[in-house]
């Protein structure tokens, strides 16, 4: 359920969260622990796939495997330009080997990411799946 905080009238709530620059987006699980942030604007289709990256990692975070890679898989092919995605491409793959114990899906990982998002941290976070 979304809340807002504005910063001017709940300044000791807008900063309970640790937050410096606004807007700030918390995505928390539902225990209030923080699984993502999304600091300073964002277009909307960079806003939506971050947010949908926020809940991947809230499912990820709590063993649901199958439903956090559907939702990085939501971010491929509805934001395949995104930021959000390459860090998909890497989250999807981690997401199916926990669920399945299938790790050969990992040594594609690498590949994709050269060649979809070569100059992305995660191309280079995948290195050592490289078959």
């Amino acid at each position: 359920m979304p809340i807002g905080v504005h910063i001017k009238q709940n300044p000791t709530g807008f900063h309970r969260f640790d937050s410096v620059w606004t807007p700030t987006a918390l995505v928390l699980d539902e225990n209030g622990k923080e699984r993502h942030r999304i600091e300073g604007y964002l277009p909307k289709d960079e806003f939506a796939s971050q947010l949908l990256l926020g809940l991947a990692r809230v499912a990820f975070m709590q063993k649901k495997w199958a439903d956090a890679e559907k939702l990085y898989d939501e971010i491929l092919l509805k934001y395949p330009n995104s930021e959000a995605a390459p860090e998909s491409v890497y989250w999807k793959a981690v997401s199916h080997y926990k669920g399945t114990n299938d790790h050969t899906v990992l040594g594609e990982v690498p590949k994709t990411l050269q060649q979809k998002y070569p100059n992305s941290v995660w191309a280079k976070k995948a290195i050592p799946w490289a078959a």
